[in-house]
């Protein structure tokens, strides 16, 4: 009886089932999926037939069918120009900072607030740090302008009642940009990103903190053998999809902190692309370097999954 019963509950798995009987038993729970569908094939999918304008000789009277075909000239007039290198360069170096430096930053938090045993400070503290997040980058940057002003900023203030100067245009110095993007990319994001890492470890079986208290195991390496090896899958998953905007480096960022001082450093594909798409109507030539810009991204998933698959047995498929 055990046997027979076994086969059945087996042969009623749903991942083993029939589509069509799929659809007939689990039918409302395909039609809540409707509206994600219908906002993914809105939003993300009919706005990539724009994506022929990188081919194509765009004019508003021809509209975007009627414009002639110039095949790969976009492309070439990119990587032909002065200004790709120091584009590409300065793109990559802002996706490191964000996607790279900022990310072992919100599993910390999470394992400290992990560690928080009183629940009313642990909320209170989540919630400070995930606040940020909420803030457009308009407001965060003319916090920061604030904050940084010369002589009357916070820190110019606090610089000057230690007997410096005081007097520093931070956001005019180029050497203090990368410093400047970090601390402030860090603070919205940190708090936002930690709560993925803090459900991940909530699913944590407790008997296993349990075992390693028996053996003598303190905080630290519960962490480092327990915590961190039970939600690698999370970590793994996260850092695979964090290294797709590599190459996105936040035009509205960017583009506010952008000053003469810092612009050789502040100027990115994603700032050039507006630039030139928006201010200047070259509609073609941005779409084609916005196309670039994400076949790397998908190349870089792709790669960056099958290494993650090979090394850790984590990966999106």
């Amino acid at each position: 009886m055990q046997t027979v019963s076994a086969r059945k509950q087996k042969k009623d798995k749903p991942s083993q089932m029939p589509l069509k009987k799929r659809l007939i038993r689990y039918w409302p729970l395909y039609v809540m999926l409707i509206p994600c569908i219908v906002y993914y094939v809105v939003i993300c999918y009919v706005p990539m037939a724009g994506s022929v304008l990188a081919f194509k000789d765009y004019s508003f009277k021809k509209g975007i069918w009627g414009s002639p075909w110039i095949g790969l000239q976009y492309f070439q007039t990119f990587f032909s120009s002065y200004d790709a290198p120091r584009l590409i360069k300065n793109t990559l170096t802002i996706g490191v900072i964000k996607c790279i430096l900022e990310f072992p930053f919100a599993i910390i938090l999470a394992l400290l607030l992990n560690e928080i045993r009183n629940m009313k400070f642990k909320k209170i503290s989540q919630t400070i740090t995930y606040l940020p997040h909420f803030l457009s980058s308009v407001i965060i940057i003319t916090m920061l302008q604030k904050v940084l002003a010369p002589n009357t900023g916070i820190l110019n203030q606090f610089i000057q009642l230690m007997g410096g100067d005081g007097s520093t245009f931070f956001l005019m110095d180029g050497k203090y940009f990368y410093q400047i993007l970090f601390s402030m990319d860090l603070w919205r994001n940190i708090g936002w990103d930690s709560i993925m890492y803090l459900a991940a470890i909530s699913s944590v079986d407790v008997s296993l903190y349990e075992a390693a208290e028996m053996d003598g195991c303190g905080k630290l390496k519960k962490m480092w053998h327990i915590t961190l090896p039970s939600i690698r899958g999370t970590i793994g998953i996260l850092f695979i999809m964090g290294v797709g905007g590599l190459l996105s480096s936040g035009v509205d960022q960017i583009w506010l902190l952008r000053t003469p001082g810092n612009m050789s450093l502040a100027d990115t594909l994603d700032v050039y692309v507006l630039r030139v798409g928006l201010q200047d109507g070259q509609f073609g030539y941005a779409t084609a370097i916005g196309l670039i810009q994400g076949l790397v991204g998908l190349v870089l998933v792709v790669v960056c999954n099958k290494i993650c698959k090979k090394i850790t047995e984590v990966s999106l498929w």
